[in-house]
């Protein structure tokens, strides 16, 4: 398996979405004259809250899991995630008939532990010294599962199959709109961001990517400032999904195509969900507001003209609702 960042081009992105399309939705891009003028711009949002699973996750665990060989298939997959990519891999798994592992963290979403038991998944709880895993503590648990189970790692953002999964979401959004000026995704480990990233820069070079993260899990925009990876300590936000860090595969992926990284607050990613379930009728969950939050609260030009916006997932746990 190849491991130089580089070596991911766009064949390999195009071959992707290949090979997963018969198994994922190209999902629709969506609209808001509300949202346009409360943000200056033209927004098509990239609606990944109806994708199979209910986050853009899937779309990197079925190329994963399609690449490998029929040998390796019969080992099964093992896999680290606190809750989209566990139900992808997982949802993914059961479609192909092979034995999904799951290494998650104790304060996973309820609704996102049931989605991986639903889809068959067998979970394998992270112990952690504090009360969100490190990646270090993620990949330990996933690499003694691999140990004990023989199954295939599969890393759930730094992985190159991974990555050019993820990354057949922005060749969709820019083949279906054309000509934008810029696209925003939100940022945790970095899957989506660096796909997003190879995918824009090789089909709308003229576009600007800008990844989109909490303030209280700034990790990737001080490695973006500082040029080295800084690891992410101690995530305090409600967007569960990005509090990761980066990889060795994305950074550099995302430091050579990105062209910033902005910071949102808790209160905007609340707002933000408010505002797109209002508006737009649609359920987002809170790590997919953080674009949102970013051209709300002003992180983004007034110009940016033309904006696609990678919705990225629409797991809400229904029993913890937010107090607006």
């Amino acid at each position: 398996m190849r491991h130089d960042y580089e070596s991911i081009s766009i064949e390999d992105v195009k071959a992707a979405h290949r090979r997963i399309s018969p198994y994922i939705h190209r999902t629709p891009i969506m609209t808001s004259s509300t949202l346009d003028a409360a943000c200056g711009c033209r927004i098509s949002f990239k609606c990944e809250n109806f994708q199979r699973s209910g986050a853009f996750k899937i779309r990197g665990a079925f190329n994963a899991l399609l690449s490998l060989s029929a040998e390796d298939q019969a080992r099964g997959i093992v896999t680290s995630s606190s809750g989209n990519q566990a139900a992808a891999v997982s949802l993914a798994a059961q479609v192909l008939g092979v034995s999904a592992y799951i290494a998650m963290p104790k304060i996973a979403l309820r609704s996102k532990v049931a989605a991986v038991e639903r889809y068959g998944g067998n979970i394998v709880w992270v112990e952690s010294e504090g009360q969100v895993p490190t990646s270090e503590e993620y990949d330990a648990t996933a690499e003694a599962i691999q140990e004990r189970t023989g199954a295939n790692l599969v890393h759930p953002y730094d992985d190159p199959r991974t990555i050019a999964g993820q990354a057949t979401c922005a060749l969709e959004l820019v083949e279906d709109r054309p000509g934008l000026d810029m696209v925003l995704a939100p940022v945790g480990g970095g899957g989506l961001l660096s796909g997003t990233c190879l995918s824009v820069a090789a089909l709308a070079p003229a576009a600007r990517v800008i990844g989109c993260e909490p303030e209280m899990a700034d990790d990737a925009q001080l490695s973006l400032r500082r040029g080295e990876i800084v690891p992410q300590t101690d995530p305090r936000t409600i967007a569960d999904g990005l509090r990761t860090s980066l990889g060795e595969l994305t950074f550099p992926i995302i430091a050579r195509h990105a062209a910033d990284i902005v910071t949102v607050s808790e209160e905007a990613i609340l707002l933000a969900m408010r505002h797109v379930w209002e508006t737009m009728k649609i359920i987002i969950e809170p790590s997919a507001a953080v674009p949102v939050a970013a051209m709300l609260e002003g992180r983004i030009p007034a110009d940016a003209g033309k904006v696609g916006v990678i919705i990225s997932g629409g797991n809400v746990d229904l029993g913890s609702l937010p107090d607006w």
